[in-house]
């Protein structure tokens, strides 16, 4: 059989090759379009992760604790400048160091309890740790993170830590301050008790001054005439007409009573002499008025105000004196000895049941300030009894022994004069009652009580 064979179209090879072209060059324009956008963003990313390091650098290099990261082995890979400045010698590092390296022997954490953290996956929270240093080893309390990978797999450890000198520091400065402002607010109210008491003790003292006197001049003018009264009886019953009286004498025993006359009312004026000198005590305790003083030496009213009341002691006392001389203030010298022997008296009162008694008395001065300390070894102040010594009318002495006045009336003198007066117990025991007085400046220059807190 026979056929013809099928027409086939000739192919244009020239225009199918050109948009094969076009089609690839078009895909190549894509594909570097995208690869430049790509390029930009990558950029983009690089400079903020860039930044972003910087950041955490200057934040890593501006921190003023240590900080310290290690891998699991606890070799350091990565510290800040506070951390190189404590550890490594200048111009070195630290990187690659073993930290049990760094930690002292003394430390009550070592690197083994540190490594026993991480497997426990357990951080530190402050731990105090011992690091040894150029300056030798100094506390640390050290806040630990771990670190992982992410695959969640642990990588290491990050140690920052905080020297425990400056919290310690700042937390006596804290306690020092409160206790200069628990001290200040017992002043105060001390003060605002004083002038309260004071105000009422001088209306007290006035109504019984004039009462008193009376009993004191009448008791003395008494004592005048009794022996002219016993002269008298004396001369009647030397009369021969006595004895028409004898009964009478017997039964109402007037010689019983004319013996007695002398003794009574020496109890009374001894009596009225003693009224007489608590009115004139809580009369200077009530006198809130500095009246202008001389300049006069300290140094001299101690040593007489003691010499005076040792010579007036019943039993010998060992006495240690360090005066240093001259020690000029203001102010008035008789009113300061009554404190130094008032304070020296209470000392040696102190004393009585101590076989050994030892008084030590101290007066120095620095640059503005006259410091005077009384010490003795008796059985000091009780706890109960510290916050109410300089309180009137308040004494630990038995009754007729003391008015509770004494204390209190040193405490206004010497605040009058600027100073202050405390006491304490001492360190091997007795108690120390110490005050200050502001010097004397010739140039007029005051010199102020300084402030507490």
């Amino acid at each position: 059989m026979t056929g013809k064979a099928p027409q086939v179209e000739p192919i244009n090879a020239s225009a199918e090759g050109e948009q094969i072209w076009l089609n690839v060059i078009g895909k190549m324009e894509e594909t570097w379009g995208q690869l430049i956008g790509q390029q930009v963003e990558l950029e983009r990313k690089n400079a903020a992760l860039e930044e972003a390091h910087a950041f955490m650098a200057s934040v890593f290099e501006s921190m003023s604790d240590v900080l310290i990261a290690c891998d699991t082995a606890l070799r350091i890979v990565r510290t800040n400048t506070a951390a190189e400045k404590l550890f490594a010698p200048a111009g070195q590092s630290i990187v690659g160091v073993r930290l049990e390296d760094l930690i002292a022997s003394a430390s009550g954490i070592s690197a083994m309890d540190v490594a026993r953290c991480m497997s426990r996956r357990q951080g530190l929270e402050d731990a105090e740790f011992q690091f040894s240093t150029s300056s030798g080893a100094l506390p640390f309390a050290v806040n630990g993170t771990l670190l992982y990978d992410r695959r969640k797999r642990l990588c290491g450890i990050v140690l920052l830590g905080r020297p425990l000198g400056e919290v310690r520091r700042a937390y006596s400065e804290l306690d020092q301050a409160h206790r200069h402002l628990k001290a200040a607010h017992v002043q105060l109210v001390q003060a605002e008790k004083m002038a309260s008491l004071g105000r009422l003790v001088a209306g007290v003292a006035h109504e019984l001054n004039n009462p008193i006197s009376f009993v004191y001049g009448n008791a003395y003018t008494l004592k005048r005439f009794i022996p002219r009264l016993i002269a008298y009886l004396e001369h009647i019953h030397a009369q021969p007409a006595a004895s028409l009286f004898a009964h009478e004498r017997q039964t109402l025993r007037v010689d019983m009573v004319t013996s007695e006359l002398g003794s009574t009312l020496d109890g009374i004026v001894e009596g009225a002499e003693r009224v007489r000198d608590i009115v004139a005590d809580l009369r200077r305790f009530s006198s809130d008025k500095r009246s202008a003083g001389a300049v006069f030496d300290m140094a001299a009213v101690v040593r007489k105000g003691l010499e005076w009341v040792l010579a007036s002691a019943d039993r010998m006392v060992e006495t240690r004196v360090d005066v240093e001389e001259p020690l000029e203030v203001e102010g008035h010298a008789g009113r300061m000895q009554q404190v130094v022997m008032n304070l020296v008296q209470n000392a040696l009162d102190a004393m009585e049941d101590i076989q050994h008694p030892v008084l030590c008395v101290t007066a120095k001065r620095d640059d503005t300030r006259v410091h005077i300390q009384i010490a003795d070894n008796g059985s000091g102040i009780p706890p109960d009894v510290a916050s109410h010594i300089f309180d009137p009318f308040f004494t630990t002495k038995p009754v007729g022994k003391g008015t509770g006045l004494g204390l209190a009336i040193c405490y206004g003198t010497v605040s009058e004069h600027g100073g202050r007066l405390t006491a304490r117990n001492g360190a091997q025991g007795g108690a120390v009652v110490m005050f200050d007085l502001p010097a004397f400046a010739p140039d007029g220059a005051c010199a102020v009580l300084p402030e507490k807190g």
